[in-house]
């Protein structure tokens, strides 16, 4: 068989999916069996969970498409097409394939106009990273992934695979068979870690159906590893689909690309009835029948995968155990902001949730579906309908749990400013008061202060920078707090500087470099204190930002900044020291800035508050920041200011 491209056009909704699967399979009964854990799922953390690599480790196309080096399609439109070459100007490639040398942006093919062979037109040009999934993504090394006393579940299991941690369990009534797909897997017990290649990916989803397997009271097998070859697919699913499974799973080959087996293995051996359900992530889920057995095409991003399968898949196996569906735990939540969707499409939004003056508050993770790391941080999940375009800010909405209300009461929810010192504090404090959580969203230092103003968080963490007198944060919030009563308690002074690649090959010694030798930067968002601070330090060099290359370009978080430059994707980012460190890139100190938490009066006398205020003063608190780099504790929880 020849590999095609195939696209879903007749979509289906989640709720006629679902009918169509249960009048096909829903008499489907199984007995009960039992097997023996000998997996992590379910089990406590003893030490803290810390990513051993970053995922991706490489630049990857996040579409089907073409893929070409950005500034070639500037000037492209429908009167004025671009030609592209495949194979010189540019490349095809698929979703999850790493982006070949000097492309860095894809054009989904939908948006290609096909001459032949050797010729592609575009009529509109592409931004740089456009439809790129970057290095770093979705996990960055050392980013504390779980601290001690996380139970694992079965997110866990794919975010500990993808950040270089591996362990899993099992247990068995219906029996499932998964069988992972791409010629790009690497099974974890088959590499070693520093042996990693662009390209290379962790195979995670298998554990993460087989962990929702056992939640739903089946066991599962995992095939060995299928390549990108239709025939050799083709006969091994024959050949499990004769064996004594109930259920049978193909994972990563359900979309539109050209090694995208799912659909026709499917179709040649039984029948396909559903390609494509409106909901996302999991759009291209597909299930149909084999053998009389239903075998479902379950998508490669990770998001997508559970999805699909909590939808379909997880249902229909308790069903054939004569077990009820499970009831998501709803409570009713305010977005701290405007949360946008598309019509036409059910949106399963990934939220943190803290409960802040008797209210709970949710704040939307990242969308993107192969990021793992928006389930295992997320607190609950906010259906969106296909009919509306989204839910305003402080509109109330429902959202299912994924951690108990009761954990969610105790949790402290920190805003604003990102700093390292944040995962140690919730590992700290986890080991000191194990019933206490923290919960940090990092949104920049002015967007921390309009969290505490809209009553969206307990205190925020913040490093603003008055240009006036040389202060932090007070003059900001008197001008944008007038009203609160505040107390603002030093967490640690840091230094920021240029962090650029081991080596420091381009010589850069100062910000002046940046204009000087055109050196591609990578910025923080507009509102965080390190924006500020850079803007600061460009109006006293008489430096305008368009002199920056890169000035636009923003990243949240001081270690997304960093992977940006251990990539090569930049060739400097202003961030703080131990940013640097952990990743091993040199560090030009720029400036000695003051971070603190500023907590309403109102919160500060809470147990839970005092908890984490005590937490701080530690020695083996302060000893672990000390540990980082780039700190000075010497006023680590004073009262810099109270209103």
């Amino acid at each position: 068989m020849n590999s095609k491209r195939n696209v879903y056009l007749n979509m289906k909704s989640i709720e006629e999916t679902k009918k169509i699967l249960f009048e096909q399979f829903g008499h489907l009964v199984t007995q009960i069996e039992t097997l023996d854990v000998v997996q992590s799922k379910d089990r406590v953390l003893a030490k803290p969970a810390i990513a051993a690599i970053s995922s991706p480790n490489f630049h990857a196309a996040a579409m089907d498409g073409i893929a070409m080096d950005a500034k070639i399609t500037f000037g492209a439109s429908e009167e004025n097409p671009i030609t592209l070459i495949p194979g010189k100007t540019a490349f095809w490639v698929n979703t999850g394939h790493a982006l070949p040398e000097g492309a860095n942006s894809v054009i989904m093919i939908e948006h290609l106009n096909i001459i032949d062979d050797k010729t592609v037109e575009i009529e509109a040009p592409v931004f740089p990273w456009q439809y790129v999934r970057k290095m770093g993504e979705d996990i960055v090394a050392t980013k504390l992934l779980f601290p001690r006393g996380h139970r694992i579940n079965s997110y866990s299991l794919g975010a500990l695979l993808s950040g270089g941690i591996f362990r899993v369990q099992v247990y068995k009534q219906p029996k499932v068979l998964i069988i992972p797909t791409g010629s790009e897997l690497k099974q974890w017990h088959e590499i070693k870690i520093d042996a990693l290649r662009p390209g290379d990916v962790i195979e995670s989803n298998s554990s993460v159906l087989g962990g929702l397997c056992e939640d739903h009271g089946a066991s599962f097998d995992c095939h060995p590893m299928l390549k990108d070859n239709l025939d050799n697919m083709l006969k091994a699913v024959e050949t499990a689909a004769k064996q004594d499974y109930d259920m049978i799973f193909i994972i990563g080959g359900s979309s539109a690309g050209s090694e995208d087996f799912a659909k026709p293995i499917i179709s040649s051996l039984g029948e396909i009835y559903v390609h494509g359900v409106t909901m996302m992530p999991g759009k291209p889920m597909m299930f149909g029948k084999i053998f009389q057995k239903p075998i479902f095409g379950i998508p490669g991003y990770p998001v997508s995968a559970i999805v699909a399968f909590e939808q379909f898949a997880g249902p229909l196996l308790l069903n054939m155990q004569k077990l009820p569906e499970k009831e998501p735990v709803t409570v009713p939540v305010f977005p701290s902001r405007k949360m946008a969707s598309k019509l036409g499409q059910e949106e399963f939004v990934r939220v943190k949730i803290g409960s802040v003056d008797g209210n709970l508050m949710s704040s939307q993770l990242p969308r993107g579906s192969g990021s793992i790391t928006t389930l295992t941080e997320a607190d609950g999940v906010i259906r969106i309908p296909a009919n509306v375009e989204g839910i305003s800010e402080n509109e109330q909405t429902q959202a299912y749990l994924l951690r108990p209300l009761s954990s969610i009461e105790n949790t402290i929810v920190i805003t604003g400013s990102h700093d390292n010192t944040l995962d140690l504090l919730a590992d700290q404090i986890k080991m000191a008061k194990g019933d206490i959580s923290i919960s940090s969203s990092h949104v920049g230092s002015m967007g921390g202060l309009m969290a505490i103003r809209k009553g969206a968080c307990h205190m925020a963490g913040a490093h603003l920078l008055d240009a006036e007198d040389g202060s932090y944060n007070i003059s900001y919030i008197k001008k944008y707090l007038p009203d609160e009563k505040v107390w603002v308690i030093n967490l640690v002074m840091r230094d920021q500087g240029l962090m650029v690649p081991k080596g420091n090959p381009k010589h850069i010694t100062s910000i002046e470099d940046l204009k000087d030798k055109g050196l591609s930067f990578i910025n923080r968002q507009p509102g965080s204190g390190t924006r500020i601070l850079l803007d600061y330090k460009l109006k006293e060099l008489q430096i305008s930002p368009a002199d920056i290359k890169g000035y636009e370009n923003d990243e949240y978080t001081h270690m997304s900044v960093a992977v940006a430059v251990l990539s090569g994707r930049v060739d400097a980012g202003l961030g703080i020291m131990a940013a640097a460190m952990a990743l091993d890139l040199d560090f030009i100190p720029v400036v000695t800035e003051e971070y603190d938490l500023i907590i309403p009066d109102r919160f500060y006398h809470t147990q839970k508050i005092q908890v984490m205020l005590e937490t701080i003063q530690t020695q083996d608190f302060k000893e672990r920041v000390m540990s980082l780099g780039g700190y000075d504790i010497g006023n680590t929880g004073r009262v810099i200011y109270q209103s």
